[in-house]
């Protein structure tokens, strides 16, 4: 496969229907060995957003057709306006909140549910464990993380939130379902007793390039693999992510200068080329970082299916339970 970037695919913006905002930057409480942006207490390569900021971005996204909001970080709850920002967002559609669990308060927990259900629009959560027991979790999130997060869940549970928990595959394919048995079990005996649950791929960037391996040189999506592809499946077909550095094609490739689009929605609007190793598993699996339905799942598996052995790299699958 060519990996150079007249051959590579390119994806068109074919809508704006999800809007992210990178609201804490890279800072985070925690150093996950596998993060893909190799977020930490440390790094301010990117930075906070304002209130004003988010503002300013959802009365322009209303113009572009946005119907669903994406928070994220870094730890998202690091940034002392999101309470605020996530109220002002449930004004305009739904939204979800991407946060380790670590640091959640019962005032922000209560503020929120008020929020939700004062309006029309949904607010969820979306919890990075990665695994269903200390030793499978704390040697990639950090010594203590998941009890830690197990209490964030509880605390979700009590007021009343159905977190969605993701986990990065670390462990064997063959041990999904007793991975994900042992998760439910776990989750409902913190009160949790309907839990979602969903797997990721790994990203080979960032810090977990540094603990296993990183793309290489012909992981890339050619403009051959695009002919008869869904590009539909892609997030960067659909969504774009506000940062302090300006908007970029997603949360992903932030370390990407080419995924630098522009300083506006307005200048965002223009198609991608998918030069990058990460474009591959995106690619391969679909749905990574949005919250796909069981449909979605099932449509994204014959996908793997059928592009296994192109050449297209070997990243972890994804899946919804």
């Amino acid at each position: 496969m060519s990996n150079t970037v007249s051959d590579a695919g390119r994806v068109e913006l074919s809508g704006l229907d999800e809007l992210w905002f990178q609201v804490a930057g890279t800072l985070c409480n925690l150093t996950c060995t596998h993060c893909f942006i190799s977020c930490s207490p440390h790094n301010d390569s990117f930075g906070f957003l304002s209130l004003e900021s988010v503002e300013a971005a959802l009365a322009e996204s209303v113009g572009r057709g946005v119907r669903e909001y994406y928070f994220t970080g870094g730890e998202p709850f690091l940034n002392p306006e999101l309470v605020p920002m996530l109220e002002l967002a449930l004004g305009y559609g739904p939204a979800t909140v991407l946060t380790n669990a670590t640091v959640l308060k019962d005032e922000w927990l209560e503020r929120l549910r008020a929020a939700e259900e004062r309006g029309p629009y949904s607010l969820e959560f979306r919890v990075s464990i990665d695994g269903p027991d200390a030793a499978t979790n704390d040697p990639i999130r950090g010594s203590g993380t998941f009890e830690r997060a197990m209490r964030g869940v509880e605390l979700l549970v009590r007021h009343g939130v159905l977190p969605i928990i993701t986990m990065t595959r670390t462990w064997p394919d063959g041990d999904d379902q007793r991975v994900l048995g042992r998760f439910r079990e776990v989750l409902a005996r913190h009160g949790c007793d309907r839990p979602r649950l969903k797997v990721l791929p790994r990203l080979l960037i960032g810090a977990e390039a540094e603990r296993t391996c990183g793309y290489g040189e012909t992981d890339r999506v050619s403009a051959r693999m695009m002919q008869g592809y869904d590009s539909d499946q892609l997030i960067c077909s659909h969504s774009r992510t506000v940062t302090d550095r300006g908007v970029f094609v997603c949360p992903i490739l932030l370390d990407e200068p080419s995924a630098r689009l522009g300083a506006t929605l307005e200048e965002a609007d223009r198609s991608f080329v998918l030069d990058h190793g990460a474009c591959v598993t995106c690619y391969q699996y679909g749905a990574i970082c949005t919250n796909p339905s069981g449909q979605a799942f099932e449509q994204m598996v014959g996908r793997v299916e059928e592009t296994a052995g192109d050449g297209a790299g070997d990243g972890a699958g994804e899946g919804v339970t």
